[in-house]
């Protein structure tokens, strides 16, 4: 078992700035897939970013590539999302996701991610 807590998010205008942080706890959390996404009402979650448990191979979605970044802090099970240039469609709940490593590891398929946390809301104005 893992638990996700995120923190973090909050009302920015667009083009600003938010980092978004994941605190893991459980059974070794550095051992797994760590993941955001998000979503939106009437909308399927989707995919922004994940990184390997080491930390040295990270994932984005094309919306999220060259705008935000992806890191994690093993020593302290955190990982964070910065995201910079916002936009009025970056506006979602943002959810913190860790998938267990098994012999084939899809990303960006939520259905594939073993936990999640509860959510954090971020709005973009414009």
């Amino acid at each position: 078992q893992v638990q996700l807590v995120e923190s973090g998010g909050g009302l920015v205008q667009a083009g600003g700035s938010l980092s978004l942080s994941c605190a893991a706890s459980g059974r070794a959390p550095s051992t797994y897939f760590m993941g955001w996404f998000r979503q939106v009402p009437g909308k399927e979650r989707e995919f922004v970013s994940a990184v390997t448990p080491s930390g040295s191979r990270t994932y984005y979605a094309d919306s999220a590539e060259g705008r935000f970044t992806i890191s994690r802090d093993n020593a302290r099970s955190t990982v964070l999302l910065q995201m910079n240039s916002l936009k009025p469609e970056d506006t979602a709940v943002y959810y913190c996701a860790a998938q267990a490593q098994k012999s084939t590891v899809t990303i960006d398929n939520g259905s594939e991610w073993d936990y999640w946390g509860r959510g954090t809301q971020v709005t973009v104005s414009s």
